[in-house]
């Protein structure tokens, strides 16, 4: 089984799709069977710490194959999209040299794309002043922000991401607008997209929230405080963490929490599916048996 085909550039596998829908499943078995090494595109997953509430893969679930780019940032520290793009692609490199498949998985379509489709992103420097004025600012007057300063960024952008507002308007500010521009990509990309009823999905969402209360997520993010990362800090992660540091401050009851979390994590899935729903090379599937089909298909064309 060759790393390469036709176009002589290196093959990977990119496992896309909303969370809860299995695609750390997924990633795992097509690992086992076709020896490749996962690299997880998650933008909170890169946090240490970070477990139960963004749902990290456990050791037992990930059966001995190797994970990538899991606990490599610390909370309280900007990380962005051009960090994770430069451990990626190093990452890739690594894995290609042990002859193993670098398999892309995670419901960040960003960090995805980023990889995938080789997008460089303009090199600005940290305005921390901006940024303390800027973190005093709710996620729409953030986005009411960036829709003067950068039109075009702002039809793309998730508008519920404090830190990724933040970090727009930081570069709008200094360059007039946000230019990624996209490269000749580096690797030969397989794109497989994991569907399922939107019921399912909703119930899927609502037992996994129920788990990972049960698992202690609320007990993680006391600790997480305890150890320094403030409320403001945690609030700014969105999702989980957001509503947990909303309720360890007393602003809502713990009912209010797990209501308004699976509102919010409902929301959540349907942005993943309109930004993935724009590539026409993701092919969606239903079954592993379909996605081992078209991984095993794109392996052996040379």
């Amino acid at each position: 089984m060759g790393s390469k085909r036709r176009n002589n550039k290196p093959k990977i596998i990119a496992i896309v799709g909303p969370t809860a829908s299995g695609k750390s499943d997924l990633a795992v078995f097509l690992a086992k069977k076709y020896k490749g090494e996962v690299i997880s595109c998650d933008s909170r997953q890169v946090y240490k710490g970070l477990d139960i509430g963004t749902g990290k893969i456990t050791k037992k679930e990930m059966k001995g194959v190797p994970h990538h780019l899991l606990d490599v940032a610390n909370p309280k520290k900007f990380f962005d999209v051009v960090s994770f793009k430069k451990l990626a692609d190093k990452k890739i490199e690594e894995i290609l040299k042990r002859k193993k498949i670098p398999i892309l998985c995670g419901g960040t379509g960003l960090y995805i794309d980023a990889v995938a489709k080789n997008i460089q992103f303009p090199k600005t420097k940290a305005n921390w002043d901006l940024r303390k004025k800027l973190d005093n600012k709710n996620e729409k007057e953030l986005f009411e922000m960036l829709k003067k300063l950068d039109p075009k960024r702002a039809k793309t952008i998730d508008k519920h991401n404090k830190r990724r507002l933040i970090r727009s308007i930081e570069i709008a500010k200094e360059l007039g607008e946000v230019k990624p521009t996209k490269q000749n990509p580096k690797y030969d990309v397989l794109y497989i997209g994991i569907t399922l009823p939107k019921e399912r999905l909703k119930e899927k969402i609502k037992n996994r929230l129920e788990k990972r209360l049960k698992m202690g997520m609320i007990k993680e993010a006391e600790n997480l405080h305890k150890k320094g990362l403030s409320y403001k800090k945690m609030e700014l992660l969105g999702l989980e963490y957001k509503y947990m540091a909303l309720f360890l401050k007393g602003k809502i009851t713990k009912e209010k929490m797990k209501e308004e979390l699976a509102t919010k994590i409902n929301q959540y899935a349907k942005r993943q599916m309109t930004w993935f729903s724009k590539n026409k090379k993701i092919n969606w599937i239903t079954t592993k048996k379909e996605a081992e089909k078209l991984t095993k298909e794109f392996l052996k064309q040379n």
